[in-house]
């Protein structure tokens, strides 16, 4: 296997990643957002307001986003299955 390929798979793996957490990291980002913003205004510092709310947020999103999360999981592994015989080197050398 050669760098390039190496360096290929790395790429894939890591920007499908990027693809699939993003919606869920972005929920949780904005919900605590407006949670501070609501403490700021209101002045009520309760640790457990900050993290139920985003648990909340992120079980949410994940329950409404689990098929496009799986589906792009799977075109994934697909590509990378299929482009299998290209990143190998089957040659033989003693």
């Amino acid at each position: 296997m050669t760098l390039e390929a190496v360096s290929e798979i790395t790429r894939g793996m890591l920007l499908t990643a990027l693809l699939v957490a993003s919606p869920v990291l972005l929920t949780a980002l904005v919900v605590g957002l407006f949670v501070s913003i609501l403490q700021a205004i209101t002045q009520i510092h309760e640790m457990t307001l900050t993290f139920i709310p985003k648990i909340l947020s992120i079980v949410t999103m994940l329950l409404v986003l689990i098929p496009w999360i799986l589906q792009t999981l799977v075109n994934y592994a697909e590509r990378t299955f299929s482009g299998m015989n290209s990143f190998l080197d089957l040659g033989i050398r003693f």
